[in-house]
This record gives C-alpha cells, structure tokens and sequence, in this order.
C-alpha cells in the first residue's frame, strides 16, 4: 500500500513538472505582461494610452503561444514546439479568453504527432527529398491540427475555463476560498504544488486579471507568509540544528522566494503543518476581505515579486495577507513547539534528506542543514579530455532552481581558473546535442543519459556545495 500511495505520488509530481516545465520558462514574458499592466493601464502608475495597447495582445496571443511552443519542444524539440505553437493559434483564434489551458494541450500534442510521424518515415524517404518531406509533414500536420483546434478544441476548453471560472467565484462568494489550504500547504511539503499551481490555480488566474486586471489565485500556493511564520517560531522555539539554521533559512524563503526550504522542519515535527495551514488560511482570508489580488504570477514567491506584481491599490491587504499569515503561523507553531515533545533529537539533515526523497531529485536548498557534504565520483563510461570540453551543464527537471544554483557557482570557480568554457543550466529535457558534460543529481543521472548518451555525465549529491566541482576544474586545467 506504501509502495502505492509513493507511485502515484510520483506520478503527480512528474505530472507537475511537466506542467511547470512549460510554464516555467516563460516567467519573464508573464513578468513582463504583469509589469507592463501594473504601470500602464488607466488604474496603473504610469498610465499610457500608446503603452496599454501591448496588454492584450501579449495575453491573448504571445503568452498562449510561448507555452504552446514550449509544449511542443519539451516533446519533440524545434520542430515539435513549431508545430505546438502553430497547432496553439487554432485554440486561440477559437475562443474569447487567454488559451493556456488550451496551449498546453495543443504544444505536446502537436509535438507528440510530428514525432510519431517522423518515426513512421523514418528510412523511407528517397535520398534528396527529405526538406520536402520534413517540411510539408510539419506543415499539413500543423494545419489540420490548427483547424481542430479552431472549431472543435477551442470552444471546448472555453467552456471548460469558463466551468472553473464560475467555480472558483462560486468558492469565493461563500467564503471557502480560505479552506484551500488545508490542501495546499501539506500537498507543497510533498511536492504536488506544481500540478495545483500550474496545473489549475495559475491558468485561471490569468483569466481573471485578463478581465479584472487582478487575481487572488495567484496568492493561494505562493504567499510567503506560512512559511516565514514557521521558521520564526522554530528560530524562537525551536532547538538544536533547526534553532540554529532558522535565521538563514527565513532570507532565503521570504526574500529569495524558495519555499522548499522551510519543508524539513516541518517534516522534522509534522505538528507544524497545522501553523502553516492556519497561517495560509488566516492569509487568503485578509486577502478576500480586501477583495485583493496580484496582476500575474510571482516567480518565485518572494516578498520582491509580491511587491512587483501588486497593483497601486492593492497594497495593504496583500502586504496584510502576507504578515497575518506570518503571524498566525508563527503564533500556532511557537504553541506547538512548547507543548509538544521534541524528538530525543531533531535530525534537520535527516529530515532535509526525506525530503528528497519525497521530492524524488536533490532539492536546491539542502545543503544549508547539513554539516557536510559529500559527492559521488564522475561517471567512468565517458570521460572528455580537457581540449575536448566546451561546453559545460547542469540540469534537472525544471532547468531554474538547482541547476542555476550549481551552474552559478561552478561557473565563478571556471572563471577564476581562467578557463574559457560554456557553463550553463537547462532542463534535462532541452539539453542541447552539442554539450560535453552534464551535472546532474545522482537520482536524475539516468533520465539525462537516456537523453545525452554521448556527453560526460558527473553524478552530484549536493548542488551547492559538491567536491566534484574543484576536481573537474582541476582536471580541465591540467
């Protein structure tokens, strides 16, 4: 049954991260539409008749596509996110409101198609006809799908949008917006926010600021405040590791915006739970009571995106949401930690490593608990020779978080040795063909092989903080 209850856990979160990873890349164009509402429309900062006309267009029409297209290349590459982004325009043309639901249908189904039919010529055609027959297969391929899209697909996902829509208003009009975080906040320990976040909460919100210009959905999964609550009454309450580590963890949870870091002391003493789901619900609950919202997504859920994505009226009851969530949490964990007993002693690593494993890939953050760190040795099957190595990446699921934390720091260490070499980070399913090595978490060495089987592959079991880096840079200067 535990065996069970794991795999369909992990189903779900690879479901997650294949919604996020269509969704994550864009964050800057969803920034960027957000910034451009906040300041420009005739309630904004700034307004600008010339500049306000960009609003709609970029919501209707880049946005969908950008997704659509990222759908399609996570599946098939260039050509798959052509036809995606292509086969995306029918759903757009076809219904009235912003497409991404429709987008990321229309992406890996476009992508999915041109590849099975790629497959199925594949040694068939003649020698010199192969441009042709790439291109229009692609083309006629992205018509049809196009044209379904426009009189059958497109209506249908309005309307299912819509069906959620009047949901989500039914839910706030009752007042039981609030009580989604006894959902949300355990299902962010086990890593199943992003198929919620992405999956559902995101896509209608961006409806709704498309109408009303604000959406509270934005502020369920993302609001700082739980978390920040959580790591004041252990910083306050709490003992041994997790008394000591607290402060370091609340800047990078409230300022940097990486949730995940507060996960192990709540899995250190699960009772916590309970501070964090008061303090989500007390947050949702100032935030309907000022009939509030942000103009698009915060990513990452820091205090600074807060601030950057809140409209000029807005401010105190999203401010407010934010610091009573805090305080709630923080009020609910500090009871807890002095009623209850504490573990003989609170392991912080341990927890940080079930952690991971519930996460099923090294988390970003995990080094700031533990005392030390270990790596596991270069793969041996292929080792590039210093003159061979251009171009060197580190990858995981979604291509932002761990990875660009250990492509950073492996990067100043390639600086400062002088070497001239590509250092960058992606996701393991956009690895270009052209890299020479690639650093990945031990448990995603596998995935990124099957991906890459020609490039070295190092194995690391702590993205921040790995010995691997200084011997590959001691190896590459050699």
């Amino acid at each position: 049954m535990a065996e069970q209850k794991s795999s369909f856990r992990t189903k779900i979160q690879r479901f997650g991260t294949f919604l996020s990873g269509m969704i994550m890349p864009n964050i800057g164009a969803f920034i960027a539409w957000g910034l451009i509402t906040a300041l420009f429309i005739p309630d904004g900062w700034i307004p600008n008749e010339n500049f306000v006309q960009l609003v709609d267009p970029m919501i209707l029409f880049l946005l969908p596509l950008l997704i659509g297209y990222t759908g399609g290349k996570i599946v098939y590459g260039g050509r798959g996110g052509v036809v995606g982004a292509t086969a995306t325009m029918g759903v757009i043309v076809g219904a009235d409101i912003p497409m991404f639901i429709g987008a990321m249908i229309m992406g890996p189904l476009g992508g999915f198609l041109i590849k099975k039919i790629d497959e199925s010529l594949d040694g068939k055609i003649k020698p010199g006809f192969e441009m042709l027959v790439n291109n229009f297969t692609a083309g006629i391929l992205a018509m049809i799908l196009t044209l379904l899209a426009l009189v059958g697909i497109g209506p249908v996902v309005e309307g299912l949008n819509q069906t959620l829509a009047a949901g989500v208003e039914v839910i706030v009009s009752a007042g039981l917006l609030p009580f989604a975080s006894i959902i949300i906040e355990p299902a962010k320990v086990l890593f199943l926010n992003n198929a919620i976040n992405h999956g559902i909460l995101s896509p209608i919100g961006l409806d709704q600021a498309a109408e009303q210009g604000k959406s509270i959905l934005f502020m369920l999964e993302t609001n700082p405040g739980p978390g920040l609550g959580v790591l004041l009454a252990v910083m306050i309450f709490g003992s041994g590791t997790a008394k000591r580590t607290a402060p370091g963890a609340i800047i990078i949870q409230f300022f940097g915006g990486i949730h995940e870091i507060y996960f192990p002391y709540i899995l250190m003493r699960p009772m916590l739970i309970l501070a964090a789901i008061a303090g989500g619900m007390s947050g949702i609950f100032t935030f309907t009571l000022f009939d509030v919202g942000l103009r698009a997504t915060p990513a990452p859920g820091s205090i600074f995106a807060y601030a950057a994505m809140t409209p000029a009226t807005d401010y105190v009851g999203v401010f407010g949401g934010v610091f009573i969530a805090a305080l709630v949490s923080f009020l609910v964990g500090g009871l807890i930690l002095k009623t209850t007993k504490a573990p003989a002693e609170e392991d912080l690593e341990g927890a940080a490593t079930k952690m991971e494993e519930m996460k099923g890939k090294k988390s970003s953050v995990s080094s700031a608990f533990a005392a030390g760190s270990t790596g596991a040795a270069a793969d041996d099957e292929t080792t590039k020779d210093a003159a061979e190595v251009n171009k060197i990446i580190f990858a995981c699921d979604a291509g932002m978080g761990s990875s660009a934390m250990g492509s950073s720091i492996l990067k100043n260490k390639v600086k400062k040795a002088g070497l001239d070499i590509d250092v960058s980070n992606t996701s393991i399913s956009n690895l270009p063909d052209d890299v020479d090595i690639i650093i990945t978490h031990k448990d995603l060495t596998p995935r990124a092989k099957e991906k890459r089987p020609d490039a070295e592959h190092i194995s690391v079991e702590n993205f921040l903080n790995s010995p691997e880096y200084d011997k590959l840079v001691e190896r590459l200067k050699s």
